[in-house]
């Protein structure tokens, strides 16, 4: 059983559901006696831009913020990240996050002579709470889920995060109150189960 967890905002807003579904993570989370920190990424000082790539090595001067982002990670067994679909994917501030510290040497190692990098992050499971102005069955029938198999296999599943699991809530533009409490309830019981 997991019982270091890190909660990861990933909408700009704290005013936002996406922190509604983490309040709801941390509450059954908490029923378990599990630890939990959180990480706003709207609160860090960081350049969300991976300039070079990694061709001068300049990416792997991190800021301060990201180094303590890193610790978090290497703590948690479990992560949860909860952001909002926007224009087919996550918030550009979310996504500078993953490139700037997904990195070399914390993430992954390559190896000479081998194709596949080490995963660094094994041992480690995720959960991603999702939502959105599409409705759920659009995204699974015509967009076919591709944000989700592109985070699964290319990015988290790269770097050893194992089993990576989503919970997918739209269309945000058309819900209830009530059908919100419902998806908060059903969020606070993924918590209770630290899944």
């Amino acid at each position: 059983m997991k019982t270091n967890i890190l909660l990861i905002l990933g909408h700009p807003s704290e005013n936002s559901f996406c922190n509604a579904l983490l309040d709801a993570y941390r509450k059954g989370v908490e029923s378990t006696g599990a630890n939990c920190k959180t990480i706003y990424i709207s609160k860090l000082d960081f350049n969300v831009n991976l300039s070079d790539g990694y061709k001068t090595g300049e990416a792997l001067e991190i800021e301060e913020d990201l180094i303590h982002s890193q610790e978090l990670i290497s703590w948690a067994g479990h992560v949860v990240l909860s952001y909002p679909n926007w224009w087919g994917f996550m918030p550009a501030i979310t996504k500078g996050f993953i490139d700037r510290i997904l990195l070399p040497d914390f993430a992954f190692k390559h190896h000479s002579g081998k194709i596949f990098p080490e995963k660094l992050l094994k041992g480690k499971s995720l959960r991603l709470l999702v939502t959105m102005d599409t409705p759920k069955w659009w995204f699974y029938l015509i967009y076919r889920a591709s944000q989700y198999q592109i985070l699964k296999d290319i990015v988290f599943g790269y770097v050893g995060f194992d089993p990576i699991k989503f919970s997918t809530f739209g269309f945000m533009r058309k819900s209830t109150e009530s059908l919100r409490n419902k998806w908060l309830k059903k969020v606070e019981q993924l918590g209770k189960q630290l899944q």
